[in-house]
């Protein structure tokens, strides 16, 4: 008897800036899937068009009251899997999650608690503290909000990191070393978020930990070592390479089981699953958090990639096994 292949759609793209990082994640999901065990397609969700790439890139609505598709032989195709990869709003935030709940799609990754909880930087942040998890002091606020800086400086010193509270890849966040910066930082960080953190600035080394659930087993896949050649890692470090990463990171034996523990910690606390990537800072061998990821960039240049390799993990079977957990579910 043959069995009928699985048909999994990776889903790309996004309605943030991080659209184009998702497309490349997409590809590479796309070309690792093991065609043997399914039938891989693309879906790109944007702003203005949801649409099923068929044959020489010809574009197919998608159906949004049940996500299917009816292609040229007018055929309805439904998608056993959806793999979402979209990395920002609405795939990293809980929408998409909620929404595929509702009409009852299977979907890859966390679900969409887990996926709204960890976009919300002080949210998660607060959750992780009840669990033992060190992150810096902080002040929080709002838009419209009164804003004290002799208060801020004198509570959380400087320089300081004006950060959205919202937003992915970096984007509005400045490094604050005089007083009379702090309320233009603020206003550059409001334009991307009605909520911003001012977070007291942690001098060590910043690392990036990939943490998944791989064949039942909470894992490590690596921890890299982030050496900016900027002030930190921003957007640019991040997505055109004017950063180092060093994997793994050059630490003791010691700090590397306390960053392992710490960041499975994290992940089981909030009963993570699928790919997340935490950022650290390493102080007196101290982790830490400054956020986590659950929709980590995932193209060749990126860090999780980079770091399943040197697990020894192959990227077919890192991306089947998302699969299988989703069929599983």
């Amino acid at each position: 008897m043959v069995m009928s292949k699985k048909s999994v759609a990776v889903v790309m793209g996004g309605y943030s800036d991080e659209y184009v990082v998702s497309l490349k994640s997409g590809q590479l999901i796309y070309d690792s899937l093991d065609r043997n065990l399914y039938d891989v397609y693309k879906v790109v969700i944007l702003k203005d068009e949801w649409y099923f790439l068929g044959e020489n890139d010809k574009k197919y609505e998608i159906n949004r009251g049940d996500f299917s598709v009816i292609s040229d032989h007018n055929e309805k195709l439904k998608f056993d899997v959806c793999f979402n990869i979209i990395h920002g709003t609405p795939g990293e935030n809980g929408i998409l999650q909620a929404y595929w709940d509702a009409i009852g799609q299977t979907y890859t990754g966390c679900d969409f608690y887990q996926s709204a909880l960890t976009f919300n930087k002080k949210d998660t942040l607060a959750v992780l503290s009840k669990y033992g998890i060190p992150s810096a002091k902080s002040i929080y606020l709002r838009k419209g909000e009164e804003i004290n800086t002799d208060e801020i400086i004198e509570s959380l010193g400087l320089p300081v990191f004006v950060k959205p509270n919202q937003s992915g890849s970096s984007l509005g966040i400045s490094k604050v070393k005089e007083k009379s910066e702090l309320i233009a930082a603020t206003e550059i960080a409001f334009k991307e978020d009605n909520e911003i953190l001012i977070e007291s600035f942690l001098d060590g080394m910043e690392v990036s930990v990939g943490v998944i659930d791989f064949k039942g087993e909470t894992i490590v896949l690596g921890i890299t070592e982030i050496v900016p050649t900027n002030e930190f890692f921003d957007y640019e470090a991040k997505y055109e390479g004017a950063s180092e990463e060093i994997t793994p990171a050059r630490i003791d034996d010691a700090t590397r089981i306390r960053v392992e523990e710490i960041s499975k910690r994290a992940y089981n606390s909030l009963g993570m699953s699928g790919f997340s990537r935490s950022e650290f800072i390493l102080m007196d061998g101290i982790p830490y958090m400054l956020e986590m990821n659950t929709n980590p960039g995932f193209s060749p240049a990126s860090i999780l990639p980079q770091q399943a390799r040197h697990y020894g993990i192959s990227l077919t079977d890192l991306c089947g096994n998302e699969v299988e957990k989703a069929l599983n579910k």
